[in-house]
């Protein structure tokens, strides 16, 4: 075989070689040996009762190979975010702030009803029409590191006859900074 039909038979080989294995290179991503990354994975917001009722916002997030705190979850779409948690006390639930949240390394954090969740005020109307809040959230990691996420807008539960949902409007919240969030969301935007 001539030297120039020996190269291009070679090159026609390597060739068939790399597109046969660009599929599973593709599936490894960018991740290739990173192990398990910090991630947002789902997420919803409940709308409140009544029009001046706050939101709930439930979502989780995947531990990356450390532990991080999750210090404040904002939304530039909404009046003011805080993180709360419902605790049961001498036969009582109430809810208390949270500064912040833990995200075990490979675990996860959920933030759902009856535990952990977000107090959303005032989403803008535009965001509720389009159906979803995008949502920044803020670690301790990297330098605050920031994961952006949309969650998706709910539409108020219908409560059954007789039976009234739970509204947070009247509730005292007067001890947090009505200015923009708490002071983990005030921290976080500096």
């Amino acid at each position: 075989m001539k030297p120039i039909a020996r190269r291009t038979l070679a090159r026609t080989a390597l060739a068939a070689a790399l597109a046969a294995a660009a599929p599973t290179l593709t599936a490894c991503g960018e991740n290739l040996g990173a192990g398990p990354q910090l991630n947002v994975v789902s997420g919803y917001i409940q709308m409140g009762a009544s029009p001046d009722s706050p939101a709930a916002g439930y979502f989780t997030v995947t531990g990356g190979p450390r532990d991080v705190q999750l210090m404040a979850v904002t939304a530039d779409l909404a009046q003011r975010v805080e993180m709360h948690e419902s605790v049961k006390e001498n036969g009582v639930v109430t809810m208390k702030p949270l500064a912040s949240a833990p995200v075990p390394a490979k675990g996860k954090l959920e933030f759902k009803p009856g535990g952990k969740h977000l107090m959303i005020w005032n989403i803008n109307p535009a965001a509720v029409r389009a159906g979803k809040l995008p949502m920044a959230f803020v670690f301790t990691n990297n330098n605050n590191e920031r994961i952006l996420f949309d969650l998706v807008i709910k539409p108020a539960p219908v409560a059954p006859a007789g039976e009234a949902t739970m509204d947070h409007s009247k509730m005292d919240h007067g001890a947090m900074d009505m200015g923009g969030g708490s002071p983990a969301a005030d921290a976080a935007k500096k």
